[in-house]
């Protein structure tokens, strides 16, 4: 008998993830609650809310689901592991304990500390007089700050403040307008990083841990990194600013001590750790963690894996990674996010999407905000689409993925064309 697999989210990294695991030789059944119109061809849909606690407990027992995969960051602060773990299920990601480690920065930051592995100076603070004084002593001097929301605040809860005002005005927006309700109870403000910014993921069974790859995300909505933060625009893995050499110093000073800490603190982490590093001049910093997957990386990580991904998810859910190695492609991916226009703010709904059926057979195609009606798609979301191509060569690979990219459109139809372009410089 073969595995049935649960995947919770309906967004383009769930996509990417279902596009991987029905790969996998030993899957038997793969459901998706509740999935998306461009997930169809590779699942059974279930119209389940990814924070449908009960809802997905009751159909993970009903169907005898074997291991279920959880995409997005909601259900695992709701502690959708904890409650499956409960119910005898093995279920990949973190407990909501181990969740805080994106879930509050205030945890992090003090970990981090604690443990001494590297981040930005900050401090802490739960009134916000004292913290509009501390304010000061950065930008008294001419230096930028970071005001940071202690809670998840959907990407928007963190503002690289050039002045005063500006950062005064952050404090406002989270601590007294509580913009962000209850994560704005405590705030992080900390000195300001520079260098490039790296994704880098591993995927831990609480002790041992498998090395991913690393990648980079274009955050802003228009070319040269311009405009307001989006939920990222596109990615590419392997960026040239990730050596050999930087790579051994993020596993030996990140990886390997996060996940030593936090069993020394009797929450294991087990699940994707997802660190958000700036590269600085005297090496890498955390400047956060995220506990799943990203998105847009995922849809460029999953082309890249070669092994079967299945095993190597329920080796990590069951604490037995040191069982599993995994291979990786050669080469890189890149991945174009196209948008409804107006994304961030406000945008139209209920868009034709044409060209889907013209694309090149090497073109991966990943829905993250579409609906279907009579065989057509239609936009559904502000990120509508990621379109993914994986090769050997960066300069070659991005003028591919644009050619595919003009092969397609809807009204209205935004998407960034620099998407890689670091990697070249």
């Amino acid at each position: 008998m073969g595995k049935r697999v649960l995947l919770i989210g309906q967004g383009g990294r769930e996509h990417a993830l279902a596009w991987k695991i029905a790969q996998s030789p030993v899957l038997e059944k793969l459901y998706a609650a509740p999935g998306n119109p461009g997930m169809e061809e590779l699942c059974e849909c279930i119209p389940i809310d990814a924070v449908d606690m009960e809802g997905l407990l009751s159909f993970a027992l009903q169907e005898k689901i074997d291991l279920t995969v959880v995409g997005p960051e909601a259900p695992l602060m709701e502690g959708i592991v904890d409650l499956f773990g409960e119910h005898g299920l093995t279920i990949f990601g973190p407990t909501a304990a181990a969740a805080r480690l994106e879930g509050s920065k205030v945890f992090t930051k003090n970990l981090l500390k604690k443990y001494s592995i590297p981040t930005a100076e900050y401090e802490v603070f739960h009134d916000i007089e004292p913290a509009r004084e501390h304010i000061k002593t950065y930008t008294d001097s001419g230096k930028s700050i970071v005001v940071k929301a202690d809670g998840l605040a959907a990407g928007k809860g963190v503002v690289v403040a050039a002045d005063y005002q500006e950062a005064s005005q952050a404090l406002d927006a989270i601590m007294k307008d509580k913009e962000f309700g209850m994560a704005g109870d405590q705030v992080v403000i900390e000195e300001c990083l520079f260098g490039q910014e790296v994704s880098f993921f591993a995927i831990s069974d609480g002790s041992n841990y498998v090395s991913l790859l690393s990648a980079q995300d274009h955050k802003q909505v228009f070319d040269s990194d311009k405009g307001p933060n989006t939920g990222g625009m596109g990615a590419y893995c392997r960026p040239p600013i990730y050596t050999r050499e930087l790579h051994q110093q993020v596993v030996d000073q990140v990886i390997a001590p996060v996940i030593k800490a936090m069993a020394t603190e009797g929450i294991p982490y087990q699940g994707v750790l997802y660190a958000g590093l700036m590269i600085t001049e005297t090496g890498p910093k955390v400047l956060e963690f995220n506990a799943r997957f990203g998105d847009p990386e995922t849809q460029v990580l999953m082309p890249m894996i070669k092994s079967d991904i299945l095993p190597l998810l329920e080796a990590a859910a069951k604490g037995k990674l040191d069982e599993q190695e995994v291979e990786l492609e050669t080469g890189t991916c890149i991945c174009v996010v196209l948008a409804s226009g107006g994304y961030p703010g406000a945008y139209q709904k209920g868009k034709e999407i044409k060209g889907l059926d013209s694309l090149d057979p090497d073109t991966l195609i990943f829905h993250a905000g579409t609906s279907k009606k009579n065989q057509s798609f239609y936009t559904n979301g502000g990120r509508v689409l990621a379109v993914v191509r994986r090769g050997e060569d960066m300069k070659s690979l991005i003028d591919r993925v644009y050619q595919e990219v003009q092969k397609i459109s809807f009204d209205d139809m935004h998407y960034r064309r620099d998407i890689g372009k670091k990697a070249l410089v």
